[in-house]
């Protein structure tokens, strides 16, 4: 099964940049997962297993380095086009 995810990741540091871009250049590096960045969140593609899998590996190594931090995570049963955005009719 295929489905989406769109998350954020909160460290909770001053200095909260590198972990969310080590964490987000992680996910990029997982293949087979489809991962679009924007201003606001971080979208994830792909089968159920590696989708989540690939959540659950880069977040506890992200807890490895910064072991204060907020995951916000949805998962949506249905493979969304993430890399276009949507058409509001």
């Amino acid at each position: 099964m295929r489905i989406t995810a769109d998350m954020s990741l909160y460290p909770l540091t001053d200095d909260y940049k590198p972990t969310i871009i080590a964490f987000i250049k992680e996910l990029q590096s997982v293949e087979g997962l489809e991962v679009v960045v924007n201003q606001l969140s971080t979208q994830l593609r792909g089968e159920f297993e590696l989708v989540t899998g690939a959540v659950q590996q880069c977040l506890r190594r992200s807890m490895e380095v910064c072991d204060k931090q907020v995951l916000v995570v949805k998962y949506l049963s249905a493979d969304l086009d993430i890399a276009s955005p949507p058409e509001l009719d």
